[in-house]
This record gives C-alpha cells, sequence and structure tokens, in this order.
C-alpha cells in the first residue's frame, strides 16, 4: 500500500483550508454588510427611544471588549477551532433571532434587540483573536500577502454589495410600508451566511490545535498592562484614544435616528449617506499610508484628528442631502487617517519584547469602556436636551434637537485633541523583529466608526 507523503498531505490541506477561508470571508461579510449597518436603522423601525439608541451601541460594545480579553486568556488552554466554530454558530444563532424579532414583532422588541445585540458582539470578539492566530500559524509567508490583499477584497466588495443591496430593497419595500418584512429577509440572509461560515471553518485544517504551553495567565497579562502604563506616552495615547471614542459614541447612535426620523430620508439615501464615507475611506486608505511613511504617523494623527470635530459640527449647518454628502466625503477622509495612523502608532509604541495581540486587545478594551460610557451619556443628553431646547433664544432653536448631540460631541472631541496633541511625541519607527511578522488588513466596516482595521499577529517558531 503507497503511501502518501508529508509535503503532498500538507499541500492538500494548505490548499482546502486557503479555499475555505475565502469562502467563509464571502460568507461572513454577508452578515457583516447587513448587521453593522443596518441595525440602527432596524431598531428606529422599532420605535426604539433616544435612550435605547444609546443602549444598543454601548452594552455590545462592552460585552465585546470583556469577550475578547477572555478570549486571549482562556482560548490558548482549549480546542481553538472548536472554540472558532461555537462563537460563529452562537453569533449565526443571534442574528436569526434578529429576523425572528423582525417578521414576529413581540412586545419588548427593543429590548430583545439589545439582548441579541450584546450576544451578537461579545460572539465576534470572542472569536477574533483565536482566528488571527490561526491564520497565522496556516498562511506560508511567502503567500501572506497575496493572501490577505485577495482576502480583504472579496470582504469588502461582498460586504458592500449587500449594503447597498440591502438599501435598495429597503426603499423598494419601504413604499409599500413592508420595510419590516425586508428587515426579517436580510437578516435571516445574515443568518444564513454566517452559519455557511461556520461550515466552512469545521472543515478547516487547524495544525496546532491547542498551545497550553503559550497560555498566559490572567495576573501575568494585568502585570504586563500595569508596567505598560508606567510608560507616561502609552498612558497619555491610551487615554486620547478611549477618551475620543466616548465623544464619538456620544453621537454616534443619533446619526441615523436624525437621518431616517427626523429628515425623513428613504433608505437608499441613508445608504447612500454611509457608503460614501466608507468608499472614501477605502479609496484613500492607501494614500494616507504613504503619507505615513514620509511624513510620520504624528502628523496624520495630528491633521485627521483635528479634522474629527468639525464633522458632527457641520451637519449643524445645513440638512440638504447633497451637502451632506459632501460632510460624509470629509468624515471619510479623517477617519481614514486618523484609523491607520493611530493602529501604527500603537504597534511603534508598545513596549519592546512585548505581546501585541495583548496590548491591541487592552487597547480595544479600553475603547469599549469609553464607548459604553459615551453612548450611555448621549442617550441621557438626547432625552435631556430634547426637553430644555426651549430655553434657548428663538433664533438658536434648531428644528431637530437631536442635533445639539452633534455639537456637543464636536465639543468633547475639540478637548481631547487641545489635550492631547501638546503632550504627543513622533515614534521612532519600530523595525519588525526576525519571529513577529504584522499584517494589517480591513476587517469590516460600520457607521459609526467606518472602515476597521484587524491585525493579524504572526510568529514563527525557530528552528533549533
Amino acid at each position: 500500500m503507497s503511501t502518501v507523503p508529508p509535503s503532498r498531505r500538507r499541500t492538500f490541506w494548505l490548499r482546502d483550508t486557503l479555499a475555505r477561508s475565502r469562502k467563509d470571508a464571502v460568507s461572513s461579510s454577508v452578515m457583516t454588510g447587513i448587521c453593522d449597518n443596518y441595525l440602527g436603522a432596524f431598531a428606529i423601525s422599532l420605535r426604539a427611544s433616544l435612550s435605547q439608541m444609546g443602549w444598543l451601541l454601548a452594552a455590545p460594545q462592552l460585552a465585546g471588549a470583556v469577550c475578547q480579553l477572555l478570549s486571549v486568556w482562556l482560548c490558548p488552554r482549549f480546542s481553538r477551532r472548536r472554540a472558532i466554530v461555537t462563537g460563529v454558530i452562537l453569533q449565526a444563532l443571534s442574528v436569526l433571532g434578529m429576523a425572528v424579532i423582525a417578521l414576529w414583532r413581540p412586545p419588548e422588541a427593543v429590548t430583545w434587540l439589545i439582548l441579541l445585540a450584546i450576544v451578537y458582539q461579545a460572539s465576534a470578539n470572542f472569536v477574533q483573536p483565536q482566528w488571527r492566530g490561526w491564520m497565522g500559524s496556516v498562511v506560508p509567508p511567502r503567500r501572506r500577502g497575496a493572501f490577505f490583499a485577495g482576502r480583504t477584497r472579496l470582504t469588502m466588495i461582498t460586504s458592500f454589495t449587500v449594503f447597498a443591496g440591502g438599501g435598495a430593497l429597503l426603499g423598494i419595500f419601504q413604499r409599500y410600508e413592508l420595510a419590516w418584512a425586508c428587515f426579517g429577509v436580510l437578516f435571516l440572509l445574515a443568518a444564513v451566511g454566517r452559519g455557511l461560515s461556520a461550515r466552512q471553518l469545521r472543515q478547516m485544517h487547524d495544525p496546532d490545535h491547542s498551545d497550553t504551553a503559550g497560555a498566559i495567565s490572567f495576573a501575568a497579562t494585568l502585570g504586563r498592562i500595569r508596567e505598560a502604563f508606567r510608560d507616561k506616552t502609552f498612558y497619555q495615547y491610551s487615554l486620547f484614544i478611549a477618551g475620543m471614542q466616548s465623544a464619538v459614541a456620544i453621537s454616534a447612535p443619533f446619526f441615523s435616528v436624525y437621518m431616517l426620523r427626523d429628515l425623513h430620508y428613504s433608505y437608499w439615501q441613508f445608504a447612500a449617506n454611509t457608503g460614501i464615507a466608507i468608499l472614501t475611506q477605502f479609496f484613500t486608505l492607501s494614500t494616507w499610508g504613504r503619507i505615513c511613511d514620509r511624513w510620520g504617523n504624528r502628523w496624520v494623527m495630528v491633521t485627521s484628528s483635528l479634522l474629527i470635530p468639525v464633522v458632527p459640527a457641520m451637519w449643524l449647518l445645513s440638512s440638504d442631502f447633497y451637502y451632506l454628502l459632501f460632510v460624509q466625503v470629509l468624515s471619510g477622509l479623517a477617519w481614514g487617517g486618523f484609523t491607520l495612523s493611530t493602529a501604527n502608532y500603537l504597534y511603534d509604541l508598545r513596549p519592546p519584547r512585548a505581546d501585541f495581540a495583548s496590548y491591541a486587545a487592552v487597547q480595544a478594551a479600553l475603547g469599549a469602556v469609553g464607548i459604553f460610557a459615551g453612548a450611555l451619556l448621549g442617550g441621557y443628553l438626547a432625552t435631556a436636551l430634547a426637553s430644555t431646547v426651549h430655553w434657548l433664544p428663538q433664533s438658536w432653536q434648531p428644528v431637530h434637537s437631536v442635533v445639539l448631540i452633534f455639537l456637543v460631541s464636536a465639543l468633547l472631541r475639540l478637548a481631547i485633541v487641545a489635550w492631547f496633541i501638546p503632550r504627543s511625541v513622533e515614534l521612532r519607527v519600530r523595525q519588525r523583529p526576525d519571529l513577529l511578522q504584522v499584517v494589517y488588513r480591513i476587517s469590516r466596516f460600520t457607521p459609526g466608526a467606518g472602515i476597521v482595521l484587524d491585525w493579524l499577529t504572526v510568529t514563527r517558531k525557530r528552528r533549533d
């Protein structure tokens, strides 16, 4: 009986795994293109209150941060593939629950939606660090750039196509007052996409089933973070990012409210407004990267930070559809530079010989706490300002009180930027060590944060 050589077996499972990873990218992008972009619009169709809109952003972010840290600390002790597939299935079930809410419309529908959104975000963040490690151990270094570039293109094309198609379908169904049915169909499609994603992940090969030796204790991780925060630059940078995300979260849930409820945008107008910001970021990201290489990450971070407070303030000047499209182009330009430069800055800032994945997870957790606090404050202010707007002089009273939230957010963003700029320093660009390769990729996009960069940390074992 002839045996298959190990090299041929490895070639077979590698090709099969990479092909299934591409199919997973397409399937999961169907879900993110719908859920990450239409969850707020769906809540508005359920007549969510302003405070509930704040909770819809706040609670899932906090749960996601906790689950990402738990994943980093716990999952190295268990089967990585099983943990990932379990999290993906749980996420698919949460999206299926959203479809049931859309079609059934039960009492307390918004409360159920918030609970399902918590499960959705928690599952996604639990899976994320393990997926990074899995892909890092599977994709050969010589193929890494081409593979992730191709996978990113599939992700973005699928997500944006589904997002745009969803806006068109909602616009058609809205004419017949059947938007609720369209939401049900879209979330059902998203659940099917994530279910197919789980099937592909379950059939992929995992060469490192578990890595108990690499597991880090909770106390050791806290010790590393405590050491990092003794670095004044890292401490100030962390406060800046968390503070900025908190200020953004104050207004983030209410742009959808303003467009759909107050301005009575159709769903295709809502999709166009969101989509143009996403496209601007996507097409300017490489340009921002070249500017970062030439002028430094601090210069780009400061420049884009000065633009970010301007964007929400511009929403107060006019409600014209085409004017707001221009504002969104400016928003995409600002957020593209900010997202890329701050991610690069964190990599250059982390202490030598530190685990980048752990620091990125902690940074995400701090940001999530900031988003949680900001979104809750925004929900409270939206209700409070609506009842006190009549105290303003007649000439200053806005037609829609929700725009005052945009002004509050703009002022807080400006205050945070004014605090950080004098304290920011230009860091020496870190040379990547031989045993560590970091590839950043576009993981998804959302109306509030735009394009979200993800980091894939790859360690290679020494041959000796």
